[in-house]
């Protein structure tokens, strides 16, 4: 389901745009300075083979194309990082959907996808939020990456907005903040759950289970029933009333 607030917040607008499920983190409440239009940087994966077998994946279209479209139509700029940069390899190109098709066909867009910065050349200040996209392909280039680290931990401590969906949740493997402790300690999140990753009989593909990683770093994870919407949504600090 997408929904989209009157109110420009991305505190309000990323929690919205969730498929599977995700996790919002800030600190305080991050506005836009006057004058200036906010920025978001959708990070996808560079990662196009599943372990070792001969399937390809990537990121999730879906996963990008709806955000976007939300993100964008609230009045913010979005720019595309990888972990590689250049062109992330896509996966669940599924162009009857509208709004993929739409996204896919936007000449100004695949530009931006044919040319995605590196998540080490990424100025964390440029950014008022941070979102991950899924796609299996996450669960390789994600988790433990130092320039994914760096990037995340900066914007969340300046107030910014940390935001992911499904195997998106991968980039916050490892992330740690600037006393030491995990960014998802303490905090509830809605994961690709363990039984979601049998069902797809990837259990034994990926390189570990998501949820049990999260939660061993000290997330509170917060499953639904196989494949039903989700959004979770944790604050540090003073938010306004939503």
């Amino acid at each position: 389901m997408f929904v989209l607030m009157k109110t420009k917040s991305l505190l309000h607008i990323l929690p919205a745009v969730v498929f599977a499920g995700q996790v919002s983190s800030a600190q305080d409440s991050q506005e836009p300075e006057h004058g200036r239009v906010g920025k978001v940087l959708f990070v996808l994966t560079s990662h196009a083979k599943l372990g070792e077998t001969d399937q390809a994946t990537g990121y999730h279209l879906s996963e990008v194309s709806h955000p976007y479209q939300v993100v964008v139509d609230a009045g913010f700029e979005v720019d595309f990082a990888s972990p590689m940069g250049s062109k992330p390899p896509v996966d669940g190109l599924n162009l009857d959907d509208p709004v993929n098709a739409t996204f896919w066909n936007d000449p100004s867009i695949q530009k931006k996808l044919n040319n995605t910065q590196t998540i080490a050349s990424v100025n964390s200040a440029d950014y008022d939020a941070i979102y991950f996209a899924g796609g299996h392909g996450t669960m390789w280039d994600f988790p433990s990456n130092p320039n994914i680290g760096k990037v995340t931990a900066a914007i969340y401590e300046a107030g910014g907005v940390v935001a992911a969906v499904c195997h998106g949740l991968a980039a916050l493997v490892d992330v740690k903040l600037s006393d030491g402790t995990y960014l998802v300690a303490g905090k509830e999140i809605s994961v690709f759950t363990n039984e979601e990753e049998i069902a797809v009989q990837k259990e034994n593909i990926v390189p570990f289970l998501l949820a049990d990683r999260l939660v061993e770093q000290g997330a509170k994870h917060m499953p639904v029933n196989n494949f039903k919407k989700q959004v979770v949504v944790s604050f540090l600090g003073s938010v306004p009333a939503i």
